[in-house]
């Protein structure tokens, strides 16, 4: 499911494609566009190398969670996408 990107990330940034936001709640009613959350979940596309004493832990292809308010929004070929540094990111699905 991972996409191909001609964007290399430098040190330790990663390029993060969001998933979709959450169209129904857990019982079923519909969210209309005005009150969706923005995503806090994403898949690795890209990452750098890590800082020169600092390797990174996440790779392509990885699932994480990151902050709501992490990163800065892309539009690269029509696809937006999130650049933020490993630090932002909380976990790995």
């Amino acid at each position: 499911m991972s996409t191909k990107v001609n964007i290399t990330p430098l040190h330790d940034r990663v390029i993060v494609k969001s998933s979709p936001a959450e169209e129904k709640t857990a019982g079923g009613i519909i969210i209309p566009d005005t009150a969706k959350e923005k995503p806090q979940r994403g898949i690795v596309i890209a990452a750098g190398p890590g800082k020169k004493d600092e390797p990174m832990t996440v790779k392509t292809g990885d699932t994480v969670l990151y902050g709501k308010y992490a990163g800065t929004e892309i539009t690269f070929e029509g696809t937006e996408y999130l650049i933020m540094r490993e630090s932002d990111i909380l976990a790995v699905i």
